[in-house]
């Protein structure tokens, strides 16, 4: 599903502090810090960062210095993508989530030797799926 929504903190002199997210995500922004109480519970660390090439801040979530999810602001919602090389893919369709984002992550064109899985972050109901799919790309090495 692709969307016409443009990613947004594009301005590198502005960091995505709350302020700034909370005027972005909007009513999403509660997930956010749901999402953000997950990654601590999962001993996960998350930093903010400018990258030059996307001209973007991007969130990077990882867990022993290994990047498990990237993250994007958009409007009204935050995009969290897990990156799995191919040959693990047919257990992320195992891992018990459900077939609506089983199709969408197979509907997602490959990147490189990669299956991005992207849960578009809006409000609390994509949580399960997405954790199931978080603590299988802890798992897998």
């Amino acid at each position: 599903m692709e969307t016409i929504n443009n990613i947004e903190l594009r301005d590198e002199n502005i960091y995505p502090d709350e302020k700034v997210l909370r005027a972005v995500l909007g009513e999403s922004y509660e997930a956010y810090a749901i999402l953000l109480e997950i990654f601590d519970k999962n001993e996960m660390t998350h930093t903010w960062r400018y990258y030059r090439d996307g001209k973007a801040w991007l969130c990077k979530v990882e867990k022993k210095n290994r990047t498990i999810v990237w993250m994007s602001a958009w409007r009204d919602f935050m995009k969290a993508t897990l990156y799995f090389p191919l040959k693990y893919i047919e257990k992320v369709y195992e891992c018990g989530i459900s077939e609506e984002t089983k199709e969408k992550i197979r509907s997602t064109k490959d990147v490189g030797k990669s299956k991005p899985c992207i849960f578009e972050i809006r409000d609390k109901q994509i949580f399960d799926d997405f954790e199931k799919v978080m603590k299988l790309k802890i798992e897998c090495k």
